[in-house]
């Protein structure tokens, strides 16, 4: 079986970014009155000799309290706008979220890099754009392996673990749509082992609140060698997703169809038949059953 060739678009229209920059520069514009207000003897440059260190780091976090006030609900907004299955404007407050972000954090903050994470995350599941998505998760990366490896508190590494899981998953899943099989497993393979380092240092409970399943890994990786044409390899991952939806789900859950059909696929190509009917025979259930 051959699946047939993905839509990739080629143009890229900048009006969502000329926005997003339209919203940054008015954030920083509601930051220098609020700063105006709180302070209005500045532009006669009688204040700063006044002030002593600890009111100005007090007046600086007071400046920063608009644009952290708009980043929280942005992140709200696009999280209810996500379960609401409102795509389109969901990815674009995701891109709000990116521009708070860096006037909260600056472009050099993991905190910056996991917003374009997310976003890119958001141009893969919410609107299907492998390739933008690709841009923005390579943007993110190198930020987050720098923050990695410094000296940071075991809270910020959980979260940058858990997004670099996120982000090599959407670079491989990227990869995959474009048919790039060899750069595809090579992303969801580092996808793996930043989750396994995820669960060294976390509980399950963790794990549980990734954008990523562990089964959805799984599939991926299966695809992936599908498309390499590593067939004893892929058949190897659907049945291990398999095990994990029945364990999880039992056996008679939906999720099933299409896994039984990939490795149902998968044994045909490898000329064993009969293990391929044999797929096609225990999905039934599934569709039987509600």
């Amino acid at each position: 079986m051959r699946s047939s060739p993905i839509y990739i678009p080629t143009e890229v229209s900048n009006t969502t970014w000329d926005y997003c920059f339209h919203m940054e520069k008015e954030t920083r514009t509601l930051v220098a009155e609020q700063r105006s207000e709180s302070n209005p003897s500045d532009e006669f440059g009688d204040s700063e000799d006044k002030e002593n260190e600890t009111d100005k780091v007090a007046k600086n976090a007071d400046y920063m309290s608009v644009p952290k006030e708009k980043l929280n609900k942005s992140q709200k907004k696009a999280e209810s706008l996500i379960k609401a299955k409102k795509n389109c404007q969901a990815n674009q407050e995701l891109i709000r979220c990116v521009t708070f972000s860096r006037i909260v954090f600056g472009t050099e903050h993991w905190k910056y890099a996991q917003a374009l994470t997310n976003l890119a995350y958001g141009y893969l599941t919410l609107r299907e754009l492998p390739a933008q998505a690709k841009q923005h998760a390579e943007s993110a990366k190198n930020s987050l392996l720098t923050w990695k490896g410094s000296a940071i508190s075991e809270l910020d590494k959980k979260e940058i673990l858990g997004t670099l899981v996120v982000l090599y998953y959407t670079l491989g899943m990227a990869d995959l749509m474009q048919n790039h099989g060899k750069e595809a497993y090579y992303n969801l393979q580092k996808s793996e082992k930043s989750m396994e380092e995820l669960w060294e240092c976390c509980d399950g409970a963790t794990i549980r609140e990734l954008k990523i399943s562990e089964k959805d890994l799984i599939i991926a990786l299966g695809r992936a060698c599908l498309q390499l044409h590593r067939l004893n390899l892929a058949v190897s991952y659907f049945e291990k997703a398999i095990s994990h939806v029945i364990t999880s789900k039992g056996d008679s859950t939906s999720e099933l169809i299409s896994l039984y059909q990939e490795a149902a696929q998968v044994e045909q190509l490898r000329k064993n038949h009969d293990r391929a009917i044999e797929h096609l025979l225990q999905m039934l259930p599934s569709y039987i059953l509600p």
